[in-house]
């Protein structure tokens, strides 16, 4: 049987071979038959496939989208160009409103390192951070 074992799959994809494991438990790479000796033989698309999987990771998608991403780019058919436009305007929204919430404690730090150390010690009540921690206020 020919084929990659997990950690040469791992190897050549430059990640760690747990990763492998991970990626095939959730789906997101078909689970790999098993050779006489007993080692999964994966074929050589599983490592262009964990190579997609990372990029679409690095650009911010998390792996439930990734696995919906991977579904729609190995369609043999003609590419869905609607669906790709709903999941990139899905996106566009996620990250406005993940910009939204980083400039909101951006301005809580910034509050926070504002206040000259020298103006003495905040109680629990009076730090900003901490209320947002604790019970969500500013």
């Amino acid at each position: 049987m020919d084929g990659l074992t997990r950690s040469q799959v791992a190897s050549e994809a430059n990640v760690h071979s747990e990763t492998v494991r991970y990626y095939e438990k959730k789906g997101l790479i078909a689970a790999a038959p098993r050779n006489e000796s007993g080692y999964r033989m994966f074929p050589q698309q599983t490592v262009s496939d964990i190579q997609f999987i990372k990029r679409a990771q690095e650009i911010g998608f998390s792996l439930e989208e990734i696995k919906n991403l991977l579904i729609l780019y190995k369609k043999d058919e003609e590419f869905p160009t609607q669906e790709m436009h709903q999941l990139a305007l899905a996106k566009v929204k996620e990250i406005n409103k993940k910009i939204s919430q980083l400039q909101h404690f951006k301005a809580l730090l910034e509050e926070v390192t504002n206040r000259p150390p020298s103006m003495g010690s905040l109680s629990k009540e009076q730090c900003p951070i901490m209320q947002k921690c604790a019970k969500g206020e500013e």
